[in-house]
């Protein structure tokens, strides 16, 4: 799934917070005192038992599995498995409680992408909180969506469809056909569970967690599609949100259809993601342009003539592919390179100048998971699929999709074709969600909500950071004047680290209109 991913990137201690040693009036402090395992509840309470052991030996993460109903209106039927997995604070004598963190997606496994991504917290949180993430149902190492009876079936399905997006008529054709199939696999395979993957379902198994481990009210982080995932929890249970930072925004109206079923227009095109990512690309473009070939290998010694370099190289792609390089791939490349700052732009820059060269570009270096349980579960798209085409109304005639990309590209060229494509998997998806939530977004919760948006993000645009704010009841923006997706894991800024960690820990939010900017500009 597009939304979301993981990186690294340096991150930098909030000198203010040098200090804060004891709660302050603002947040109580649920769990204060050394780091400790909480006695789990006793059988019948409904609330899921986790014991903790290391997820490897000598790990510093603890795994455990919780127990959850698949329905949670019928808590005496089927139950599935919730793969949960804890960093405990590192100064024990000043941990304050614990953080939920949901990394993305939907579809992103936080049993992977959390260790994969722990530097990247803000250094007080990692010494004040026990940091736990999990597997939402349906995805990666918990009960999952798994509609193929081998890895070579599930590989063969994903050849069978054009790479990024389909260009013409043919492939449009394979596109939608493969994505009937993975339907109707889906739904033939395990129809319960693709009705009961939606967002509130995750919401309601993480007020369970909460419980579980002894929390009286939830501190959460929720980035891209967790934004959503907070929101949906802060409405269902207002009253027990004693922290949420919600980092990278969906609109809630943009991701329910404003409570219509009936949707004219994909999802991400109401986010906003084809102009966010046009946008930003612009911005790399010009960027790349205003520096040396050194420092960015695309770079045409001009902004003007880097993006009409850019173009050229589309329009070549389109007739002469590089290899399996086509011009659909190439697209989908440069909007998920996007993401992350550093080094993924100097990245990118030189897949686009192998590419102008006739070159077929090396894949960037990525660095080994950490030593954790099964850190490579299966992750078929038919997981992600069946989050948002379950959750979020797309228009249900694929045939539609031709005219709104071209109507898309008008006002936002290469990468709106992209994010047009990328809802198309649900005009023929089987099953909605059985208890969805799709609003009001405006009760109010027990503390205020803090909301980070980023300026240029190819993914979840400024405006929808902006609408969460004013959709929420209670809630503060907090603008990064920067580049890429999230905040938190792909473009340090330790303004923005500062901001988090006075929140968290005593609640402090920042002065209204607060803007920060990253530490480092993209190619300096």
């Amino acid at each position: 799934m597009p939304l979301s991913g993981p990186a690294g990137g340096r991150r930098h201690r909030a000198a203010a917070l040098v200090a804060a040693a004891v709660c302050s009036t603002v947040l109580s402090c649920p769990g204060s005192g050394a780091a400790q395992d909480t006695p789990s509840p006793s059988a019948g309470t409904g609330i899921p038992r986790l014991d903790w052991r290391p997820c490897t030996p000598g790990s510093p993460y603890d795994c455990a599995t919780a127990r959850v109903p698949l329905d949670h209106s019928a808590p005496a039927g089927r139950t599935i498995d919730l793969a949960v997995i804890r960093r405990k604070a590192t100064d024990g004598a000043h941990r304050i409680g614990t953080l939920f963190v949901n990394p993305g997606g939907p579809g992103g496994p936080g049993t992977v992408q959390v260790p994969q991504n722990y530097g990247s917290f803000p250094k007080e949180l990692r010494e004040r909180f026990d940091i736990i993430s999990w597997d939402p149902r349906g995805i990666g190492n918990s009960t999952a969506v798994n509609c193929f009876d081998s890895t070579d079936a599930a590989q063969a399905w994903g050849r069978s469809k054009p790479a990024g997006f389909p260009v013409g008529e043919k492939e449009r054709t394979a596109w939608t056909d493969a994505y009937d199939d993975l339907g109707r696999r889906c739904e033939k395979r395990d129809a319960d569970l693709l009705r009961h993957v939606s967002t509130a379902d995750t919401a309601r198994d993480l007020d369970l967690l909460r419980q579980a481990v002894g929390e009286s009210r939830l501190n959460y982080f929720g980035v891209s599609y967790g934004t959503i995932l907070g929101a949906t929890y802060a409405n269902l249970f207002p009253g027990k949100v004693r922290a949420m930072v919600l980092d990278s925004n969906i609109a809630p109206s943009a991701w329910t259809n404003g409570g219509r079923a009936d949707a004219r227009t994909p999802t991400f095109l109401r986010m906003g993601s084809d102009r966010s990512a046009a946008a930003t690309l612009d911005r790399f473009l010009d960027l790349c342009g205003s520096a040396t070939t050194g420092r960015c290998a695309f770079s045409a010694g001009s902004p003007e003539a880097t993006r009409a370099k850019f173009d050229q190289l589309m329009q070549r792609l389109r007739v002469h592919p590089v290899d399996m390089w086509t011009y659909a791939r190439t697209v989908a490349d440069t909007v998920n390179g996007l993401y992350i700052v550093d080094p993924g732009w100097a990245d990118l820059a030189r897949r686009l100048q192998d590419l102008w060269e006739g070159r077929v570009p090396k894949p960037a270096a990525v660095p080994p998971p950490p030593p954790v349980a099964n850190p490579d579960p299966y992750l078929g798209d038919e997981q992600a699929t069946a989050v948002w085409c379950g959750d979020s109304p797309n228009p249900r005639d694929p045939a539609a999709y031709q005219a709104l990309e071209e109507n898309s590209a008008k006002r936002a060229g290469d990468a709106s074709r992209f994010w047009t494509w990328a809802g198309e998997p649900c005009a023929t998806w089987p099953a909605r969600a059985a208890d969805g939530y799709a609003g009001p977004w405006n009760k109010p919760t027990a503390h205020p909500v803090l909301v980070v948006g980023t300026r240029y993000d190819p993914s979840t645009s400024y405006p929808d950071s902006q609408a969460m704010a004013k959709e929420l009841a209670n809630a503060r923006l907090l603008t990064h004047d920067g580049y890429g997706h999230t905040a938190l894991f792909n473009n340090a800024s330790s303004c923005v680290k500062t901001y988090e960690s006075r929140y968290f820990v005593d609640g402090t939010l920042p002065p209204p209109g607060t803007t920060c900017r990253p530490d480092k500009q993209p190619f300096s």
